[in-house]
Formats: C-alpha cells, structure tokens, sequence
C-alpha cells in the first residue's frame, strides 16, 4: 500500500500551472520600463527562463511519478530562489516598490522557499510510488 503524501498532486499541479504562467510575466518584466532593465534583461535570460522551464519538466515528472521529479523540482526552486531572492532585495532597496514588482519577487522568493521546504522531506524519496 502507498503511503499518502499530504499535498503532492496540488503543489504537483500548481507548479505545472504557475510555471507555465511564469513565461509570459517573466516577458512582461522585461518590457516593463527603464528602471534596471539590463537586470531585468539578463536574469530572464539566464536564470528565469531556464526555471520556469525546468520547473515544467520537474512538475510533469511529478505528475509522472517519476523519481527524479523530486530531484528536479528541488533544482528548478533552488534556481527561483537564488534569482529573484536578491533581484527582489535591491529592488526593494533602490526603487522601493513593495507593491511592485520587487513585492512580487519577494513573494515569489518565500513561497518558493517554503515549497522547497515542503519538497525536501525525505518521505518523497523513499515512497514507493516515485
């Protein structure tokens, strides 16, 4: 018998759905205006296309049952947080804008944080279904 993961097939599912939707708002920040373009620019390009991307392949793994799902969800988290943790943290310092996009970021940053939390239990390693 299974055991029975708390939250698996939702964050499954919302990972799949949020990461699709990460594509075009992550283009929209990159038009979005003047204020840190170039950063803008270059931390779509080299780390938030990539994530969103792999985060798709880790969340249909998931949904798979594939054991490397979890492998690859731990790395696709790893790469949001390490991009928009400090994006959002010298947004907030130098534009201010908590309500923005630096807000989102933040938000964005814990809620990721959190996920990897949830992903790093070991019980989705050692369960027999993945």
């Amino acid at each position: 018998m299974r055991e029975r993961l708390l939250g698996y097939w939702a964050l499954s599912w919302v990972g799949l759905i949020s990461n699709i939707i990460a594509l075009p708002i992550i283009a929209l920040i990159i038009s979005y205006g003047p204020p840190l373009k170039v950063a803008n620019i270059t931390l779509a390009i080299s780390l938030g296309w990539p994530a969103a991307i792999v985060g798709i392949v880790s969340s249909a793994a998931l949904l798979a049952e594939r054991k490397w799902g979890v492998t690859l969800t731990l790395v696709s988290l790893s790469m949001v947080i390490s991009g928009t943790g400090p994006y959002s943290i010298i947004r907030l310092i130098t534009i201010k804008d908590l309500l923005g996009i630096g807000g989102f970021t933040l938000l964005t940053t814990l809620l990721s944080t959190l996920a990897l939390i949830y992903w790093c239990n070991p019980k989705h390693r050692k369960s027999i279904r993945l």
